[in-house]
């Protein structure tokens, strides 16, 4: 076991003596700093182990190079945070831009850890948001990077594990990155209904075996191929997590 920090330095109890995604280089291909994050792990580190003691299993299935597609459960706020924490590799995920454009000294202070911690903004709220996030997820991908996603497309609303969209299948066929599925275990116990200052307290972020989908390839338009993968990664994802699943996408159970 090691104690790692990771982007807001949280404590981590490794599997793996040394971290298998390697050491990156300084500057990465698309311009953003690994001396920003690592400057982000030291600064805000320190407040966020002194809150949260995250336990980390199955690091060593992250691939230390290429295109990597992480989706997992999404609980609270907080796993947005946490997510990009615990490995060295940059992980870019997709966030409302509402986060990097408010004003005043909490508004850049918001822009800059969401930027280090490897955020991507876009409107997703408008007409082609859901376009926008899919394609920024393939150039991203395309670039050789990691990108985080929850198949969800929110928040469980009651920590039941909900019916994934199939936007993360079109991406693994369109690119040919693995899915590494996780799990993030605890997070709603901390921050219950998803808003809010943590509680201090432990979580697990759990990662699974690799999966890849290249028997499928060329099918990312074939509705019923995109249903199968999708939903062969959100069993996974049960599994790791140790959610009940529930058959339904989490919007509509939220309308209800």
């Amino acid at each position: 076991m090691c104690d790692q920090g990771g982007p807001a330095s949280i404590v981590l109890t490794c599997t793996t003596a040394v971290p298998p995604c390697g050491a990156p280089p300084l500057f990465d291909a698309g311009g953003l700093t690994l001396f920003r994050t690592r400057l982000l792990k030291a600064t805000v580190g320190p407040v966020i182990r002194l809150i949260i003691r995250t336990r980390v299993e199955g690091i060593e299935n992250i691939p230390g190079s290429g295109p990597v597609i992480l989706a997992g459960n999404h609980l609270t706020f907080i796993d947005s945070m946490l997510l990009p924490l615990v490995c060295d590799r940059t992980v870019h995920f997709i966030g409302k831009d509402e986060y990097v454009t408010g004003k005043g000294i909490k508004g850049r202070a918001m822009a800059w850890f969401f930027t280090a911690a490897g955020m991507i903004p876009v409107d997703r709220d408008g007409a082609n948001g859901g376009v926008a996030a899919l394609m920024t997820g393939r150039r991203i991908l395309e670039e050789g990077k990691i990108f985080g996603i929850y198949p969800e497309g929110t928040r469980s609303p009651d920590g039941r594990l909900y019916r994934g969209r199939t936007g993360i299948a079109r991406l693994t066929l369109m690119t040919g990155a693995p899915v590494v599925p996780f799990a993030v275990i605890g997070t709603d116990k901390l921050q219950p209904g998803g808003a809010g200052m943590p509680r201090p307290g432990k979580v697990t972020i759990r990662f699974g075996e690799p999966q890849e989908f290249s028997r499928y390839e060329g099918m990312d338009r074939d509705r019923y191929v995109l249903r199968a993968v999708t939903d062969s990664v959100m069993a996974e994802v049960m599994r790791l997590s140790g959610q009940e699943y529930v058959d339904m996408y989490a919007t509509k159970a939220k309308a209800a």
